[in-house]
């Protein structure tokens, strides 16, 4: 289930103080006292109704206000959390243990009403998980209105973005993990479920803090919390997993800290793609959400590799374009520009023009890059673009891919057609012709699951991938063919491993391990 978003109601602080961080017994008290309201995704869901529950992620209250008027402990508890409107102490203390709240500063009081310090948002965790993330006041992502803070300071809950790197990420037990740029500390939460030891860094550190409250109220162990820029807080130490969601919007300077990487263009997001390779160890993985520039001249792709480590095998997947005044207008907006004065967000606009212009760039791609360490002499590294709806979480898609690809890199022609092949679950075949044609003008094959992709293939591809269940090698499978439609069975083998080659690469057939 996604997350709710967050709205523009609270006012974020960062001078005020945090919630104590000390205090698990309290955490753990909260906690505790969440769940028995079920204040929870699913109870969320069930309380409010899903337009009211939809809404929120478009940053509109009014009909979780509407939905919240009732009596009920949990509907308390999200206006109080969620909401953040002041609600009647005698009507949370019903619910929670308001004392060791007030006095670790969870809430604060105004006369005979409470009000939270912080936002407190329900996510449902990959297995059925109920966890809750910490962030700052009317700071949790979402909606088309943008946050609208220019507190530099001020910690961001789950949006979309935050939710992506988590599904795309690779699930495998590891001995490490490095959350870089940790926010309020969704992704080390996730790394948490199977890292033996997780690290977490930020520039901010009040991020620290939260993502120490976001881990306590979600029953997680503990993370290695240090603060600093980039890789500078870890030295030399490696990891088995990387994962960073990073400042990557490409701006004129750093004015918030929460997006704006503070480097010219994409180099922040190039730094941290080439430096990865020397922190991970052999197999690892590192995962980011990234921008790059399209610019005059050169292929955003050629770009793009050129950031890629050596050792590394890479997939980068750009999901989105923008053109330059797209992407000024959204990230203005985010930032709450366009309710400022008119002329003050003319400047602005202009001045992130100005910058585009100098640097020659025509537009702004968004998408994921993810290496594995594989120290082979010559990596794969795969730059596509696709656009399409996808089935999160990806990440065993992800894991699968790099060991296709090293499949590929290790098997010849030869060795291609004497392995064995099954095609992949939920794989359907479509045939496309004018209506009444005796043959097909093209065959697709379509996937169900996973990237969702489609691959035109011919009547050899089509029948191969058909009776592909393991138990014959693709040679064997040509030549039955060949023999079939009357064909030359060398002329065959020799015609097809290349499209064997795409359809192992994309997904569609999967290699039967001997």
């Amino acid at each position: 289930m996604e997350p709710l978003a967050g709205h523009n109601g609270g006012v974020s602080n960062p001078s005020l103080p945090l919630p104590s961080s000390d205090r698990a017994d309290v955490a753990a008290s909260l906690r505790e006292a969440l769940l028995a309201a079920d204040f929870t995704a699913d109870g969320l869901l069930e309380l409010l109704g899903a337009p009211a529950y939809a809404a929120l992620a478009r940053s509109e209250t009014v009909p979780a206000l509407r939905a919240t008027r009732g009596d009920s402990g949990l509907a308390a508890l999200v206006r109080l959390f969620l909401l953040q409107e002041t609600v009647p102490h005698a009507r949370v203390a019903d619910v929670l243990p308001v004392d060791a709240l007030l006095e670790s500063r969870w809430l604060a009081g105004q006369g005979d009403e409470l009000r939270a310090t912080v936002d407190v948002r329900p996510y449902g965790g990959p297995d059925g998980e109920d966890w809750f993330i910490v962030s700052d006041l009317g700071c949790a992502v979402g909606g088309a209105g943008g946050i609208g803070s220019h507190d530099e300071g001020v910690v961001l809950g789950v949006g979309g973005a935050s939710t992506t790197l988590a599904g795309i990420t690779v699930r495998t037990p590891v001995g490490s993990a490095l959350d870089l740029g940790t926010g309020s500390g969704i992704q080390a939460l996730h790394a948490a479920q199977h890292a033996t030891r997780v690290t977490a860094t930020d520039l901010n550190p009040r991020a620290l803090e939260f993502t120490r409250l976001t881990l306590a109220l979600s029953g997680a162990p503990e993370a290695d919390l240090r603060e600093g820029s980039l890789f500078e807080p870890v030295g030399e130490e490696t990891y088995d997993l990387i994962v960073s969601n990073p400042p990557f919007v490409i701006s004129p300077g750093a004015r918030l800290t929460y997006r704006d990487g503070g480097m010219g263009g994409d180099d922040l997001c190039r730094s941290l793609v080439q430096e990865a390779g020397e922190r991970l160890n052999e197999g690892g993985y590192a995962h980011f959400l990234a921008n790059w520039q399209h610019v005059d001249g050169e292929e955003w792709q050629d770009r793009l590799r050129s950031w890629v480590p050596r050792g590394c095998d890479a997939w980068i997947v750009q999901r989105e374009v923008q053109d330059i005044t797209q992407y000024a207008e959204l990230w203005l907006r985010d930032a709450g520009d366009h309710r400022q004065d008119p002329t003050v967000y003319a400047q602005r606009y202009e001045a992130w023009l100005d910058e585009f212009e100098a640097r020659g760039t025509r537009a702004v791609g968004f998408g994921w890059i993810t290496l594995r360490k594989s120290g082979a002499a010559e990596p794969t590294v795969t730059v596509e673009e696709w656009p399409h709806p996808v089935e999160q979480p990806l990440g065993q898609t992800v894991r699968e891919f790099f060991d296709r690809q090293e499949y590929l890199r290790t098997h010849d022609d030869a060795a291609l057609l004497a392995g064995h092949f099954k095609l992949a679950d939920e794989v359907m075949q479509e045939q496309v012709g004018l209506p009444g044609a005796e043959d097909p003008e093209h065959v697709v094959l379509r996937q169900h699951r996973g990237m969702r992709r489609a691959t035109k293939v011919d009547t050899v591809g089509a029948g191969f991938a058909g009776v592909c269940d393991g138990s014959l090698s693709a040679g064997r499978i040509l030549d039955a063919i060949a023999q079939l439609v009357g064909d030359d069975p060398v002329l065959l083998r020799d015609r097809t491993p290349a499209q064997i080659r795409l359809l192992v690469e994309q997904g569609f057939l999967l290699p039967v391990r001997a």
